[in-house]
């Protein structure tokens, strides 16, 4: 059966036994191997004939390019280096520029300790383009000290030049990406248009080794000082696509209501969705009743397998995206409008399909038994988390279920307390659009009942998934959580030692022992500082079929199946669960399941892309926010300590940015990584993580999305809030590392 693959691979792989192996597999083979190997070998390990060759050839490629494999002599591949000294040549990715224009590197898929060593790329050849962030290419590597390498292009990989991203002024373009510290030049006859202060898309131009490098304008995406411009600079810096195909927007605009007959029907099930104020994709709807022995529950899932079919238009452009991304101005879906919003959304007093799952739990919260099935549902109500509050806390009910709802949220509660969770106390910001998408407010997210009811009950439908997937022995996506490494656990037991505070040997650690940290300093000044310590020593959630549990939460297994609108791994859960139930069309093909392994890989990248561009969006609405309020003085705390200056968050607004080291009081600065720490030799004044200061907002740059602050200790006082005045107390001197 011809293989439909959608790493890029041709669809001439046979994926029954004999088989072409996934991405991770051979990447996996070529780790564990001693030294180099070519495909010879790996033919020979997964037992591969010549009908492969193709397939095999363009899958190396792909590893290639990516920085998981380096090319190593004709046809061979080997392991990247992950510590120590990098070899002659490797695959490197254009990270930025420095001030001259050269490019700045880094190595592909970096493991080592610490980040990746800076590598300096040479100018290229005269006649070729600059190298632009985003390009890859493979480079010879000459070490120039202080874990720098100078770097020299052997052969690019990317298809064709990088891009830059900016703002054309004067027939330069300034980029929008911090990292790049050098603006381009735009020959005449070569702006295609471009007006002043527009955001641009431009390609290198060939280049003398000298001066600025020319671009090319080849795209203009609107003025910089609309209200949209802000979102469209993160969506190109963050590569998402926005664009979908005409096949899959056909298909979305074909589908229909999906028919009762043959499905549990559910409309007379009182179930509501509780969402946000501005949610217009419900995808997940609750019902809760009182029992005998404690509480039925009901999830309903929008039932998006109907729709997306494995194969299709659809799924390949889903499975391309990963999720949808969230900016305070708009969302980009991971399926179309018609679905998202329409047909796969539980509107109120509509019919939509749905896969659900009935939960019975005793009065202690105790799962007791669960049952999936596919149905049609009708949502009694679209209610908002601060509604549903409001109802609960005046002892109303709206006409719905929300007492039973709330009770059985206190058993749910109970049993999380009971099992021993991981509840880090970390603020969350909210940027507020007035009505010309311009910030209005930036305020604390609210953390109510009702979203942790939601997200209780979501938890459990989660559980439940993986379970009845591993019940039926069908393959199943987890969203696995790995405990704290031993290096990072090392350090967290360092910094709490300054804090008569000790945790158990390794081999024992629980969440409810990190918790009981939490809960003993909650309330005091160290408060913040042990939540921030806390969060950088956990490892990152991410998706995979070897299940290791999710030590945040506590579970012993643990999948997502309760956003199938926004993420394509709950589609995946989903369609496993036809499968194995047999509940009807669009289940996991037997093609899919050789590629779980890549789809994995694929949509941690694809999760993890849209986390850093949702911030990214919100660090530069502040920027924009805080332009005009240069000079001001803010109460703020530490949020990061380097060897090179401190970060800072603002109170109130959240706005974070750089205290350089060059910008504080003439000393001679210590860094110590364990606690946390930036100390003054001779002066003794000592910067710690989470540590209260008063800054004065130096420079905000709504182009780049970078503030840089300076700190008032040691520098006089003047009242937080308004604008700092009189003259400069401090010798602003680089200091030499």
């Amino acid at each position: 059966m011809a293989a439909k693959r959608h790493d890029g691979a041709p669809p001439d792989a046979d994926l029954t036994k004999g088989v072409l192996p996934s991405r991770e597999a051979v990447r996996r083979f070529i780790h564990a191997a001693n030294g180099r190997v070519g495909k010879r070998e790996i033919s020979r390990h997964f037992g591969l004939g010549p009908e492969h060759r193709a397939a095999l050839r363009s899958l190396l490629a792909g590893l290639a390019a990516e920085g998981a494999a380096m090319p190593a002599g004709h046809r061979r591949f080997t392991a990247p280096h992950s510590a120590g000294r990098l070899p002659e040549s490797m695959v490197v990715q254009v990270t930025g520029t420095d001030p001259d224009g050269d490019a700045i590197a880094r190595p592909m898929a970096w493991q080592g300790d610490g980040p990746p060593p800076v590598i300096f790329m040479a100018p290229e050849p005269r006649g070729r383009p600059a190298l632009a962030p985003g390009e890859r290419v493979v480079a010879r590597l000459r070490p120039i000290g202080g874990g720098k390498y100078e770097g020299r292009t052997l052969k690019r990989l990317t298809d064709e030049p990088g891009r830059i991203l900016g703002v054309y002024k004067a027939g330069r373009i300034i980029p929008t990406d911090r990292r790049a510290k050098a603006e381009w030049v735009v020959p005449p006859g070569e702006a295609g248009g471009a007006e002043e202060g527009e955001i641009v898309l431009a390609a290198p131009l060939p280049a003398g080794p000298h001066g600025l490098k020319p671009a090319r304008v080849i795209e203009r995406l609107g003025n910089m000082g609309d209200a949209r411009a802000v979102s469209l600079v993160v969506i190109h810096t963050h590569d998402i696509p926005t664009v979908f195909p005409p096949a899959a927007l056909a298909q979305a605009e074909a589908a229909r209501a999906v028919a009762v007959s043959g499905c549990d029907d559910l409309r007379d099930l009182p179930l509501v969705t509780i969402d946000g104020e501005d949610a217009r994709d419900f995808d997940d709807a609750v019902f809760a009743e009182p029992t005998a022995d404690g509480f039925r529950l009901v999830v309903a899932i929008a039932d998006v397998a109907h729709y997306v079919t494995p194969g299709s238009a659809l799924d390949h452009e889903a499975w391309k995206r990963g999720n949808s991304c969230y900016f305070p101005d708009r969302v980009v879906p991971m399926l179309p409008e018609a679905l998202s919003n329409g047909w796969c959304s539980l509107r109120p007093r509509e019919d939509r399909g749905c896969l659900f799952v009935e939960i019975a739990i005793d009065r202690a919260g105790t799962k007791r038994r669960h049952r999936f099935g596919r149905g049609v549902m009708r949502s009694a109500a679209r209610l908002t988390y601060e509604q549903v509050q409001a109802a609960h806390e005046a002892g109303g009910d709206l006409g719905l279920p929300l007492p039973a709802l709330y009770a059985a949220f206190q058993a749910l509660l109970a049993e999380r307390a009971r099992r021993g969770t991981l509840d880090l106390d970390l603020p969350e910001r909210r940027v507020v659009l007035d009505d010309r998408g311009r910030v209005a407010a930036v305020a604390p997210r609210p953390r109510l009942d009702s979203h942790r009811l939601i997200e209780e009950f979501m938890v459990l439908a989660n559980v439940c998934a993986a379970e009845e997937l591993e019940r039926l022995r069908r393959p199943c996506v987890y969203r696995v959580h790995a405990p704290p490494s031993a290096e990072k656990l090392e350090g967290l037991r360092g910094f709490l030692r300054g804090l008569d505070i000790s945790l158990p040997p390794g081999d024992q650690l629980h969440p409810r022992d990190l918790d009981a940290v939490l809960r003993k300093v909650a309330g005091t000044e160290a408060a913040a500082l042990v939540n921030e310590v806390m969060l950088r020593s956990q490892s990152q959630a991410q998706y995979d079929i070897d299940n290791i549990g999710h030590f945040g939460l506590g579970l012993a297994r643990y999948a997502h199946f309760t956003s199938p609108i926004r993420r394509y791994a709950d589609l995946l859960v989903h369609r496993a669960l036809i499968l194995g139930l047999r509940l009807g069309d669009g289940g996991l093909h037997d093609d899919e399941i050789p590629r779980l392994p890549d789809s994995c890989e694929h949509i941690t990248a694809t999760e993890r892309r849209a986390a850093l561009a949702e911030r990214d969006a919100i660090d530069r609405y502040l920027a924009v926010f805080m332009a005009d309020k240069v000079g001001t003085l803010f109460s703020a705390r530490i949020s990061g300590v380097t060897r090179f200056g401190l970060f800072v968050t603002v109170a109130g607004n959240g706005a974070s940015g750089l205290v350089p080291v060059s910008t504080l009081p003439d000393d001679f600065w210590l860094h110590d990584e364990t606690a946390q720490t930036l100390s003054g030799r001779r002066s003794g004044l000592t910067f710690r993580l989470a540590e209260a200061v008063e800054v004065r907002l130096a420079e905000a740059s709504p182009v780049t999305g970078g503030l840089v602050f300076h700190v008032m200790q040691g520098m006089g006082t003047a009242t937080t809030g308004r604008p700092a005045t009189g003259p400069k107390l401090r010798r602003e001197s680089p200091r030499r590392r």
